[in-house]
């Protein structure tokens, strides 16, 4: 019955609508009225600048990180069962992707959970989140697309997970691709956009752009 009761906790944790918060608190708007119309830090990078759009991003990326820990109220004669500790630490995490997704909070029109997948990430396999981050930077670095960034690195999941660390478990390979393929799914529009080459890029990096200006004019 606790389990269930965690789990619950966790879907509630990732329903608080942290960008919906901010936007009201700091700038008196609805943040699902602007841009792509969800909550995801995409849209406060885009909506609400570079400031903004990291807190919710690392706001979105804690809720993640709180819903794995939740395993940790359980008493301690779970903690050494591996196979028990990582399916439930998925589920939970699952879970609170669930509610960031689906917010009981927001009338149930949330983001698209790749902030708080990360967080899951992070929490359940700090290891393998370390190189989807560094796939994250490195494409935001490159084109400042946040949606392809935040696609390359869940698509990084599967393949560290299945080739580079060849990890053992069953569930955690089912839940990396499981994880590519929402993330996919969830941004298809942003896709159509980036193939029509009318995909908005985040304000961040602009004196790289401007850097670049002055050389192509020089």
């Amino acid at each position: 019955m606790k389990e269930i009761t965690l789990i619950i906790i966790a879907y509630f944790l990732g329903s608080i609508p942290t960008a919906l918060i901010i936007s009201k608190k700091f700038f008196g708007i609805d943040i699902r009225d602007y841009g792509s119309g969800n909550m995801g830090a995409t849209n406060a990078f885009r909506i609400m600048g570079t400031k903004f759009g990291v807190i919710v991003m690392a706001l979105d990326i804690l809720k993640g990180m709180g819903a794995v820990g939740l395993f940790y109220l359980l008493s301690n004669d779970f903690w050494d069962n591996e196979l028990f500790r990582t399916n439930f630490m998925i589920g939970l995490g699952l879970a609170a992707v669930i509610g960031h997704i689906f917010p009981v909070f927001a009338g149930f029109k949330g983001g698209k959970g790749v902030a708080t997948l990360l967080g899951v990430i992070i929490a359940v396999q700090p290891v393998v989140a370390l190189s989807c981050v560094s796939v994250f930077m490195l494409v935001l670095y490159l084109t400042r697309y946040v949606s392809l960034s935040s696609i390359l690195s869940a698509l990084m999941l599967p393949i560290s997970v299945l080739w580079i660390w060849n990890e053992k478990e069953v569930i955690y390979r089912i839940f990396a691709i499981l994880v590519a393929l929402l993330v996919v799914l969830t941004h298809q529009k942003n896709i159509g956009r980036l193939l029509k080459g009318n995909e908005n890029r985040v304000p961040i990096l602009k004196h790289r752009d401007r850097r670049k200006r002055t050389s192509e004019e020089m």
